[in-house]
């Protein structure tokens, strides 16, 4: 049975209320229940560990059997897991509901299997619908079940030649104020904000997150990664938290450290080296190209060794998007092969699933 036009519409908005729920250990979920004639019965989302799923929260808003015959759509599969809740699949073949529309299968080894469930029970089930939205609200949490470490965006702004600065190191500004803008909208949404010391000494920024001169209500986490000391006076410590500092310059330490602190996303940027080395690690989940329609020329390279000895081995791409922002244009894009094709799940991690030495060129369209 083919998803119509009232349940493309109720995941719209299923997936606007997912995006209510809190970041965390447990993935941020929407559910609108529709009647057989389409009517929205009831919406719901889930608010964190030991609270009602997305899918529960909606039907108990319902009085006793309304939910009959109904259509159930959710932005993740429902859970097939006891945990501090019961199983989301069977609350709604408890509840009557004939047909569930969702967007991702979960990954988890013991939550996953949900929509085998309903289709026992003789549920319709459809699976797929604003997928590509979909992971975008939950794509920290997905990479974390299924890599064990953060979901990673590397971001850089450059000329349309390639260039992150000109010849004397000068960048600012590469870009303009909307997409600049940009930056900082998209680094509000993340759980941490990751710079080479290299930045931190060339540029001391401050990392925050605003909105004009107003800060955002949720800033990332500041995270330095190099061997060099950062002044006890730098801006970085008087971000509203306290920075991580790692020395090791073993990237994939490093996430995990991230990991083990409950950050499921972390936002890169400050400089070509940096960049390059996730892209060259293979880290990069998430590729963030801002392009401002200037040419620079000279030796200041967005991007240096990425590892491509030859055209057989580019990291290719696929593009998800181009936004224009004022007189720049923004690329974004990921790994051609995505994270279930690079990695064997991490299910492991998940214990009780849905439970709830050079300066670098300057950049401080996206550092300050």
């Amino acid at each position: 049975m083919a998803v119509n036009e009232t349940e493309r519409r109720a995941m719209t908005r299923a997936l606007e209320l997912a995006a209510l729920g809190p970041r965390g250990v447990n993935p941020q979920v929407g559910a609108v229940i529709l009647s057989p004639d389409g009517t929205v019965l009831s919406e719901g989302w889930h608010r964190g560990a030991g609270t009602p799923h997305a899918e529960v929260d909606a039907l108990s808003k319902l009085a006793p059997g309304a939910a009959q015959g109904a259509t159930a759509v959710v932005t993740l599969e429902p859970c097939n897991h006891t945990g501090r809740t019961g199983p989301c699949a069977l609350a709604l073949i408890d509840a009557g509901v004939a047909r569930v529309v969702y967007a991702l299968d979960d990954p988890g080894e013991v939550s996953g299997g949900g929509a085998e469930r309903l289709r026992a029970a003789g549920v319709s089930v459809d699976a797929g619908e604003q997928a590509r939205t979909a992971r975008a609200v939950i794509d920290g949490w997905l990479t974390a079940q299924r890599l064990g470490r953060p979901h990673v965006t590397v971001k850089w702004a450059q000329s349309l030649d390639g260039r992150a600065a000109a010849s004397d190191g000068t960048s600012q500004w590469i870009t303009g104020p909307v997409a600049r803008a940009d930056v900082h909208r998209r680094r509000s949404l993340a759980d941490a904000i990751a710079v080479g010391t290299g930045t931190v000494l060339a540029d001391d920024p401050a990392l925050t997150a605003r909105d004009g001169a107003t800060l955002y209500a949720h800033q990332p986490v500041p995270v330095v990664i190099g061997a060099r000391s950062t002044p006890v006076d730098a801006a970085i410590r008087r971000h509203p938290h306290p920075p991580i500092f790692h020395a090791t310059h073993d990237l994939s330490a490093v996430l995990g450290d991230l990991h083990e602190r409950g950050i499921q996303s972390v936002f890169v940027e400050g400089g070509p080296t940096l960049a390059s080395a996730f892209v060259a690690a293979g880290l990069a989940d998430r590729v963030l190209v801002y392009l401002a329609p200037v040419l620079l020329g000279g030796d200041r390279l967005a991007l240096t060794d990425v590892g491509v000895a030859s055209i057989a081995d580019a990291h290719r791409l696929t593009i998800d998007e181009w936004v224009p922002l004022g007189v720049d244009l923004l690329a974004v894009a990921r790994p051609a092969l995505g994270i279930e094709s690079r990695a064997e799940p991490r299910t492991e991690r998940a214990s009780e699933p849905r439970t709830e030495a050079r300066t670098e060129p300057r950049t401080e369209e996206g550092v300050a």
